[in-house]
């Protein structure tokens, strides 16, 4: 199958949309697929040593949860930094937040700027800090607890990897927020996005590499021209 061109935030929304409505795949199986796959990258990217995935409140934040879960089953030392407690998270993400907990990977909620600013996880033992802050859907400036963890994650002298975009980058633009998560690696899914090639976003995004989710080869044939979707 041809190489996919760059794909905008609609288009994103459009093929996950399509897969889980036309082809009945359930988003909590391209989750599942996306976060499986992206950590066999994280635990080859990473050095020995304790991996911290920061994870939202959104399906970027589930995929989060699930990278978790298989980097434990591949006997690295991970937990997780969530900006949402599991209460409050909803749908897919929810569902994989709940197992991680269930699986006893260390979480630490984050509920005020107060503590965002403090983040004592994320500490000079950390070897390596995932980013599922916020995904494709995101944009405009960061706030809050968000500003607070790319802040310091950008502080870190460990690996950092972006999973799908760099918390903070603009989608379909490349423009980047004050702060933008600097990744070393960014794991993206099905295809590289558009603004990864705009207003400099290299520098944010390092090195790219592009995860399949399982979605059909029919499905995404409708999106190899440039021109679909836009």
């Amino acid at each position: 199958m041809r190489k996919l061109p760059a794909l905008t935030r609609n288009q994103v929304r459009a093929i996950d949309k399509t897969a889980i409505a036309e082809y009945g795949i359930p988003g909590v199986v391209l989750m599942e697929n996306a976060g499986s796959r992206a950590a066999i990258l994280v635990n080859q990217l990473s050095p020995p040593g304790p991996i911290e995935i920061l994870c939202g409140g959104g399906n970027n934040g589930g995929d989060g949860y699930v990278i978790a879960r298989h980097l434990q089953l591949m006997g690295r030392s991970v937990s997780i930094i969530s900006t949402v407690p599991i209460s409050r998270l909803k749908g897919d993400a929810r569902i994989n937040a709940i197992v991680a907990e269930r699986a006893e990977i260390p979480i630490l909620s984050i509920e005020s700027e107060s503590e965002s600013l403090a983040a004592p996880e994320l500490g000079r033992q950390t070897v390596t800090v995932v980013d599922a802050l916020l995904g494709t859907g995101s944009r405009g400036q960061l706030r809050g607890r968000y500003h607070d963890l790319v802040e310091i994650a950008n502080l870190h002298s460990g690996l950092r990897i972006a999973i799908d975009i760099p918390t903070g980058l603009d989608c379909d633009t490349g423009r980047a927020s004050t702060p933008t998560f600097t990744a070393d690696h960014t794991i993206t899914f099905v295809a590289e996005k558009a603004g990864f090639k705009k207003n400099n976003a290299d520098k944010y995004v390092g090195v790219v590499h592009e995860v399949c989710i399982g979605v059909p080869a029919k499905l995404l044939a409708t999106f190899q021209s440039d021109e679909a979707i836009q």
